[in-house]
């Protein structure tokens, strides 16, 4: 975060929310101004463009600077305020004429895809532009890309497509729609700047702040939840105990268990009452239940909507638990890649600073060699849950390798 952003004038802008990315923010800026002159016919729009691709690693705010962009091409100024009601509304996500697209399964349909290019191709209602947002744009299946890639390829006039993709998978976005898209790369934000904005957005305290943005592996969504969420912090915790209490086999399948447990039960505390609602909401829209003329049939008709509903619910629910679980592994790599960093006292900064003490019981017990194998095995887990291992298969095997090094 650059001086600027960090005064009073700028610190409520929408890009107070993107976080250590002042090159970036320089370039979006510079369009957003385009792109304001050319909705006021005043100017030639140079430097502004239909498509956008933002990647970066995970926790570094691609949907977070996707949504600061749509909110200043909005803005009454060009400039992403944050206090005029194109910015505010955009930021709380209820712009009509901005619409982001998460992925709640496992992929995007096309059915779904054609449905926003469709909704995509009219004029903005009351905004400056028609503002689509799609997160993980990797999840496109094979036909939800093409269907995009017909939009992107010939946009309307005043319409703006965002694509958001993580850098180690850019190439899961297709490369006729990326070759197409004007690229914004982001970086892993410094420590530092996570913990300003901890402290300026969410009112921590400096040393929370700090040790929250020194742990978190530069993910500023993960900074916040272990620094205001107790459970989160003990179910890191939790994670980093397992490499030092691997001592017996039956060790192996006691933290299997805990691990995906602890992700499913993730996955139902954020799905479990919204599925409920959302059937209710159905049945009731169906008529379901319903008594007088035409009742039975209607809830008939209502059986197959409610059927596609609970797949789609199921498949948030896997692509939830898979996320949990990543977390995990992904704190669980760190640990032997800290390991690695102090036993070849190679200097670098440790993924978990708090932990040293165990990581020096690591490093002097294990050789570098049983280290990078157990390092292989956590990724490598990591990779075929990705491919749809069973995760209790997956995390059996990874814990088993964990245990003999």
């Amino acid at each position: 975060m650059d001086s600027a952003e960090r005064s009073g004038a700028v610190g409520h802008s929408v890009w107070f929310q993107v976080v250590g990315q002042t090159e970036a923010v320089a370039v979006l800026r510079a369009a957003a101004e385009a792109g304001k002159s050319i909705v006021d016919e005043s100017g030639s729009g140079a430097g502004m463009s239909h498509a956008w691709l933002f990647t970066g690693p995970p926790g570094s705010g691609r949907s977070v600077a996707a949504r600061a962009f749509a909110a200043a091409l909005q803005c009454a100024s060009g400039t992403g305020c944050g206090e005029c009601p194109g910015c505010r509304t955009t930021m709380a996500g209820t712009h009509a004429d901005v619409r982001l697209v998460v992925p709640e399964g496992l992929s995007i349909s096309v059915a779904e895809m054609r449905a926003l290019v469709q909704t995509s191709a009219r004029r903005p209602t009351g905004g400056r532009w028609q503002v689509v947002i799609i997160e993980d744009a990797d999840r496109l299946t094979e036909g939800a890309a093409n269907a995009l890639l017909k939009a992107v390829e010939e946009p309307p006039e005043r319409t703006v497509f965002l694509l958001c993709a993580p850098s180690d998978h850019p190439d899961d976005v297709p490369i006729t729609i990326r070759s197409r898209c004007r690229p914004i790369a982001l970086r892993t934000p410094a420590p530092a700047a996570i913990a300003e904005v901890l402290r300026a957005r969410d009112g921590l305290d400096e040393a929370t702040a700090r040790w929250a943005a020194s742990v978190c592996g530069g993910h500023v969504g993960k900074a916040r939840r272990l620094a205001t969420d107790e459970a989160a912090r003990e179910r890191r915790a939790a994670v980093l105990r397992i490499p030092l209490h691997l001592r017996r086999l039956s060790d192996v399948f006691d933290c299997a268990d805990d691990l995906v447990k602890t992700a499913e039960a993730d996955a139902t505390e954020v799905s479990g009452t919204r599925d409920e609602a959302e059937k209710e909401a159905l049945k009731t829209a169906m008529g379901y239940g319903g008594t007088g003329k035409g009742a039975a049939a209607a809830t008939r008709g209502s059986a197959a909507a409610i059927k596609e509903l609970e797949r789609r619910q199921k498949s948030r629910a896997t692509r939830t638990q898979r996320d949990a679980l990543d977390l995990a592994l992904v704190d669980l790599a760190g640990f032997y890649r800290d390991v690695l960093v102090t036993a070849t006292a190679a200097g670098a900064t440790l993924n978990h600073p708090d932990h040293a003490t165990e990581i020096a019981k690591a490093a002097a017990a294990w050789t570098p060699e049983s280290t990078l194998r157990r390092l292989e095995a956590v990724l490598a887990c990591r990779e075929a849950i990705e491919l749809n291992v069973k995760p209790r298969i997956a995390v059996e095997a990874m814990l088993t390798a964990l245990h003999y090094g």
